[in-house]
């Protein structure tokens, strides 16, 4: 049992070293574009509820 211990923090160590992780440059890249597009989502989802919202009340 303590030798498959081992050996899984031994791999993990492993793979850990062929990680490839960004840049800085690439990290504030990734940033931007995800606070973008959850902007936008949030726009849409707002806009959408809102033309619902005014439906019903003209429906009800």
């Amino acid at each position: 049992m303590k030798e498959k211990i081992i050996g899984f923090f031994t791999d993990v160590v492993k793979e850990m070293k062929k990680v490839t992780w960004p840049t800085k440059d690439e990290l504030k890249e990734s940033t931007v574009v995800v606070i973008v597009v959850c902007l936008i989502l949030a726009a849409f989802t707002y806009v959408i509820d809102m033309a619902i919202t005014t439906i019903f009340k003209g429906i009800f």
